[in-house]
């Protein structure tokens, strides 16, 4: 149970998004207490939703025998899930900024062209303040595919309350592993973890469409697999 869960865990992690946002708290004027509340909010949103599912799913009877083709099939279809959002989010083309027109330059005197304006998690990010922190934090790390997955590892297990207690909290550490690890650099060595996430930030600003459809991908071939062998 517990390889399996962390095995699922640890694909819930690979979110880009988290660990761009946690660079760009790490590079605020008061790092560690910003990005502290940006752990304590997916802290938050992942323990609760975490104890919903598992109670859900274990009074839904998911860890008796008879339903074992029920566990594999529910794998399988959240694998074809993230497999259909990896697709759409590789296809998906952003639209193309629009150069302001010659007459509209000439009108405004000037005057830079209007700007689309960014989006609510972007807005929050620009501002880092511990509060907002917290706020974005529990957005990032609302819940995933693979994050039901691994909560429905434990739930369909007869494992005990202190088994079930320990790998529900593995799970809580690992998913979330893209904002504490960040922090926890920088608490040892702040200047070399900022210089090393201001690099990857610019790298994934690049090519965060394509990064984060390959681990959509990754993610939602893992669950088909394990769902057609648990179903074979």
């Amino acid at each position: 149970m517990f390889e399996q869960a962390a095995e699922l865990a640890l694909l819930a992690a690979i979110y880009p998004p988290a660990i761009l946002v946690a660079a760009l708290y790490l590079a605020s004027a008061r790092p560690g207490k910003t990005t502290a509340f940006y752990v304590a909010g997916g802290l938050l949103v992942v323990a609760v939703f975490g104890t919903i599912v598992l109670i859900v799913l274990r009074v839904g009877g998911l860890s008796l025998p008879s339903h074992h083709h029920t566990r594999y099939g529910l794998r399988l279809g959240l694998g074809v899930l993230a497999l259909i959002a990896a697709v759409l989010i590789y296809r998906h083309k952003p639209k193309p900024k629009k150069p302001a027109s010659a007459a509209g330059d000439v009108g405004n005197a000037g005057a830079p062209g209007k700007k689309k304006k960014p989006g609510l998690i972007a807005r929050w990010s620009a501002e880092p303040r511990p509060l907002t922190a917290f706020v974005v934090g529990i957005f990032m790390f609302g819940p995933s595919i693979t994050f039901i997955a691994a909560v429905q590892v434990v739930a369909s297990s007869r494992a005990d309350v202190a088994a079930t207690v320990g790998a529900m909290a593995m799970i809580i550490v690992i998913t979330i592993a893209f904002a504490w690890l960040p922090l926890l650099a920088y608490l040892v060595a702040p200047a070399r973890t900022t210089r090393t996430l201001k690099a990857f930030e610019g790298w994934l600003r690049r090519h965060r469409q394509k990064v984060l459809a390959g681990a959509v991908g990754v993610i939602g071939l893992a669950l088909v697999a394990q769902g057609i062998a648990g179903l074979t």
